[in-house]
């Protein structure tokens, strides 16, 4: 038996294993096992990228890249320019201080410079011209950049909450030309306002406004010539200095215009200054 048994084994291994049937996909019920059976079944929803697309008649992915009007903060009104909820702000501070600066306002129109006295206003530049005994007189001045600087010898923290700020003066430097009828040449005096002069009215003797620069310049023309000699007061002997004083102050340009120089030009600094404002607000605004 043992012969019998070992024969039997033998013949087992030699014997090829038996290969079992693929596991199929479907049902039993199935005919065959086509890619068919793989997809979704009829009424089912599409995938997410293709409805979405769908849903979006093909420009779902062109919308998202094109920016939105007004993003980021941004307000519109209409004009195409950009607004943000910044330049709301900005108009309405500026609407503000308008009206402040209107309440401090001390003239509405223009004051007048006694001594007969034309005024002519291109818009930051003003003229005065006097005519006398055969001679023409005029002063011409800049307000841009006319006010100095304010020096505070008080901190923020050490000034009282009920002190008022200082009052704004424009010292703007002027130019005074002097034609004679019968002359081809204009005498042209450089004057300005020495910061340590301005507001010493107690000082009778003192000049509040001093003479820099005199020279003779071509009648007519706009365009003076560097080539010109100009004479610097630094180095003037005190004299001819005074001389000079006494000549401007013959034809009307003396202490009293100075001042009322200084009136006029911080009346229209302050005029500019509202106008500005109101142009900033429209720019701001758009309107």
């Amino acid at each position: 038996m043992l012969l019998a048994r070992a024969l039997r084994a033998a013949a087992a291994a030699l014997r090829p294993p038996l290969r079992h049937p693929p596991r199929r996909l479907l049902s039993s019920s199935s005919s065959s096992s086509s890619p068919r059976a793989l997809l979704p079944p009829p009424g089912a929803a599409p995938p997410l990228a293709r409805s979405l697309w769908q849903l979006g008649g093909g420009g779902w992915r062109t919308a998202l890249l094109r920016p939105r009007r007004g993003s980021a903060g941004g307000v519109s009104c209409g004009c195409g320019g950009l607004h943000t909820e910044g330049d709301k702000a900005f108009a309405q501070f500026l609407s503000d201080e308008i009206k402040e600066e209107k309440k401090i306002q001390k003239h509405k129109s223009l004051p007048k410079v006694s001594g007969g006295w034309e005024l002519e206003v291109h818009g930051t530049e003003a003229k005065l011209v006097r005519k006398v005994a055969g001679e023409k007189i005029t002063v011409t001045f800049n307000i841009n950049n006319s006010i100095p600087p304010s020096v505070e010898d008080e901190t923020q923290e050490e000034q009282k909450p009920d002190e008022q700020e200082p009052d704004l003066t424009s010292t703007p430097n002027f130019v005074v030309e002097v034609i004679k009828d019968d002359t081809k040449q204009t005498l042209v005096l450089d004057c300005h306002y020495p910061e340590d002069e301005v507001g010493h009215e107690g000082e009778e003797e003192s000049d509040i406004f001093t003479i820099r620069e005199v020279s003779f310049q071509p009648t007519g023309e706009s365009d003076w010539k560097d080539t010109n000699y100009t004479l610097n007061t630094d180095s003037l002997d005190w004299a001819l200095y005074d001389h000079l004083m006494d000549f401007l102050a013959d034809r009307g340009v003396d202490n009293t215009f100075a001042d009322e120089l200084i009136e006029l030009s911080t009346a229209l600094e302050h005029q500019e200054y509202i106008k500005f404002l109101e142009d900033l607000k429209s720019f701001v605004k758009c309107q």
